[in-house]
């Protein structure tokens, strides 16, 4: 395989791979609704809405750049203007199977693998996890099967609790409507002030993700690490993508089923944590060591915690900073540049420490007689972790929210392509195994950060140079009291899903004839289209609107009738550009925009066309005449680049207008929402265009990002827009078609301040428009 380069992103640009896989939502305020499907048809009815609101790699990884690009900007203050709520869905084996109406898997899955933990799930494997005794299935708030079962999880992740609580409450009455029970409700937060990125015992947490080739850019004097986090490698995307190239030593990826492709399967567990029992046995522990003179006469609680995490509360590795803290040196909070060669003993950073056990990096040995493992030779064993806090920091002096008794922990969950193989492997065979590394006298013991952990085998050496073992026992004050195994599915098989299947083919939803604009789909495929321009003569004319559809090269007339089915038809099959006289030189019509106060003056009506050839865009004026029958047109204006409108400063290309529908000629103005692709990425901008001669524009508000239009979640661009013909204006709301690539949407857009915009109908596919064909 060759190196990757800095332009080998192309996980980045994905609408296929949901969004908390690999951009992470890195959001303040997180829910999981755990959920329980009544009704297999209603349970497709509510995933068929809510497919248009899923974000996907490429929403979210565009985002959190401009965010940290803002950031950055701010001197480290977040953005107030720049926020976003994303969600995310997985399934159960169960889940996946009521919705598919068949077994997800036509043969038994190879036994040992993470397809047999994924379908035979969390609370089965339980014993072999060490969930046994508190911590056994029995004791949990959901995922044992004896309370509600869960069929799916839905993850909504926003900057504000004000836009979380507005979008469970929305996707609380989208369940309900669809009879799909919330079972369970886990709300998290990331914890304020001092404590923020950090879990409730007081670490900094999620320092230690992995790279991800083809996701995350390498540096460019080091390939095999990420560019700005020195030590952070980069690992096949394979090892949490299914149908990725992974580790030679994973699971073979030609032997995932079809539907597992561009996906990840999850792991969620509720954590309890028991942070003033913790501390206080850490305080006990020393003491131990203390008369067991095995550790220096400052050694204080905080060094004995860090030792047994791997990491001081700021981040910052012990095997780097062994007598104190550095919470004032971001470098070291965020540093991964460090492994342990140089301490196989693990008489600094202990063997059993909780960073150790779960990322043994470059100090794994066979035995203590054998040179360590090359650190690739880990890569099938990583996982990609997603957790956040849940409940309220401990106050000694609290008697209520914060207080020794209230719940808290953490609200764990991770990604990855085999649950057997990584994330099972990592809790039973490293943390829960008190021979790991293997073959040491005394050996050394468990994880004693989130595990019962008796003997573990503190190293110490004595003044004369002998190493010096002290034994120590862990009681365990972190607690399993919830778990699931599920699916993250691609958005193809979300697709495949709501029509009962669990593959589209093509990567496009098929199979039930869906109505879009009323016409009943036929065979063939639907071309995606550049733009409709309304044919300015067949307006509501009988019941009947007409339009010119733009694709590539070619143009077609089409109808669109009036009526609940709005059924479409073609009018005229496609003609090359070169048939207008206006558009001859063009080679693909981006986009048109009606000069608002010369439409259809005396059968004439002009427009601004935004076209592009040889892979620049520039515009030009042309008008049209329609009248008895017939239609011509010309061009008015040659073509100019777009520096020339005020309000398109910076702007690489524009894909299409969306007129803010009550401000159309209103004061001698009309508005537009602009669409635009600058730097890779589309935004928009609201402008203004004057009534007169000079056509004076304006840029009323700059740019912001798509995920402001909560109609339009689940995008990362919009082609064009076709106003729903009879639904304009009416009882002050306006509807629209919103095309992206082979798939579209029906929205509205409110009247009024502020415009609100919702989701009418959700993605399908083109080809149920007969007329596009």
């Amino acid at each position: 395989m060759s190196t990757p380069t800095a332009t080998d992103l192309r996980l980045r640009q994905s609408d296929e791979i949901q969004g908390d896989i690999l951009a992470g939502f890195r959001k303040d305020n997180v829910s999981v609704l755990f959920l329980k499907f009544e009704d297999a048809a209603r349970a497709r009815d509510w995933l068929r809405r809510l497919v248009p609101q899923i974000a996907t790699t490429r929403q979210v990884a565009t985002f959190n750049e401009a965010f940290s690009e803002a950031r950055s900007a701010s001197g480290g203050d977040d953005p107030k203007s720049l926020t976003a709520t994303w969600l995310g869905v997985s399934f159960t084996y169960e889940g996946m199977r009521m919705l598919s109406a068949t077994d997800p898997f036509a043969q038994a899955p190879p036994i040992g693998s993470g397809l047999e933990a994924f379908k035979e799930g969390s609370a089965q494997r339980a014993g072999a996890l060490g969930d046994s005794g508190d911590n056994s299935p029995e004791n949990w708030l959901f995922g044992n099967g004896r309370n509600q079962p869960v069929h799916a999880l839905l993850k909504i992740s926003a900057d504000s609790e004000k836009d979380l609580q507005a979008a469970i409450e929305a996707q609380r009455i989208a369940a309900a409507e669809a009879r799909v029970l919330i079972a369970y409700q886990q709300n998290a937060q990331t914890l304020l002030g001092s404590r923020r990125g950090k879990e409730h015992f007081g670490f900094k947490d999620g320092i230690s993700e992995p790279g991800v080739r083809f996701f995350d850019r390498p540096d460019p004097n080091n390939p095999d690490e990420v560019e700005g986090h020195r030590g952070t490698r980069i690992i096949p995307a394979g090892e949490f993508i299914c149908g990725e190239d992974n580790d030679p030593f994973s699971f073979p990826k030609d032997q995932y089923p079809d539907w597992t492709r561009n996906g990840s399967f999850q792991v969620v567990r509720r954590l309890a944590q028991d942070v003033p029992g913790w501390w206080s046995q850490v305080s006990v522990k020393l003491q131990e060591l203390r008369l067991a003179k095995a550790v220096p006469d400052n050694a204080t609680t905080e060094w004995l915690a860090a030792r047994m995490v791997g990491r001081w509360r700021s981040g910052a590795p012990v095997c780097k900073h062994q007598d104190r803290d550095t919470p004032n040196d971001p470098t070291s909070s965020n540093d991964n540049d460090f492994d342990f060669r140089d301490d196989l003993e693990g008489l600094v950073t202990p063997l059993w420490s909780h960073l150790r056990k779960t990322s043994p990096r470059a100090a794994l040995q066979e035995d203590p007689s054998h040179p360590p493992f090359d650190p690739n030779a880990l890569d099938g064993r990583r996982i990609m972790r997603r957790g956040t806090p849940y409940g309220s920091p401990f106050d000694p002096a609290s008697e209520g929210p914060g207080g020794p008794d209230d719940p808290r922990g953490l609200l764990f969950i991770c990604y990855q392509a085999d649950i057997a193989r990584q994330f099972e492997f990592i809790q039973a065979d490293w943390m829960d195994q008190p021979d790991f590394p293997p073959k040491r006298n005394p050996v050394p013991g468990k994880d004693p950060v989130t595990q019962e952990a008796p003997d573990v085998d503190f190293e110490s050496r004595d003044p004369d140079g002998t190493v010096k073992h002290t034994l120590l026992s862990f009681q365990q004050f972190v607690r399993t009291t919830g778990s699931v195994y599920a699916f993250m599915p691609s958005v193809s098989t979300l697709k495949a899903l709501c029509d009962g299947r669990l593959t589209g083919g093509s990567g496009q939803t098929t199979g039930q004839t869906q109505q879009g604009g009323g016409g009943q789909a036929a065979s063939g495929k639907a071309y995606p289209c550049d733009e409709f321009l309304a044919v300015p003569d067949q307006q509501r004319r009988g019941g009947q609107s007409q339009y010119w559809v733009f694709h590539a090269d070619r143009c077609r007339r089409i109808s669109v009738a009036d009526g609940s089915s709005h059924t479409d038809r073609m009018v005229d099959g496609d003609t090359g550009l070169t048939a207008w006289t206006c558009l001859q030189g063009v080679g693909r019509v981006d986009c048109v925009l009606p000069m608002p106060d010369l439409q259809n003056p005396d059968g004439k009506s002009w427009y601004w066309v935004f076209h592009s050839t040889a892979g620049r865009q520039q515009y030009r004026a042309v008008s049209i005449t329609c009248g008895g029958g017939s239609t011509t047109s010309a061009v008015e204006r040659q073509d100019r680049d777009l520096g020339a409108w005020n309000s398109l400063g910076g702007v690489d290309r524009m894909d299409c207008f969306l007129p803010v529908p009550d401000q159309q000629r209103v004061g001698g103005k009309s508005w537009y929402w602009a669409f635009h692709t600058t730097g890779g990425r589309q935004r928009y901008r609201l402008i203004s265009v004057a009534d007169g001669a000079a056509h004076t524009d304006v840029c009323e508000r700059t740019d912001r990002e798509l995920s402001q239009w909560g109609s339009l979640n689940g995008l990362s661009r919009v082609d064009c827009f076709l106003p729903v013909p009879d639904c304009q204006r009416v009882g002050g709301r306006s509807e629209f078609w919103c095309f992206s690539g082979q798939s579209y949407r029906r929205i509205s857009i409110a009247d009024g301040s502020g415009h609100p915009d919702r989701l009418v109908s959700g993605d399908r596919s083109c080809d149920a428009w007969s007329s596009l064909l």
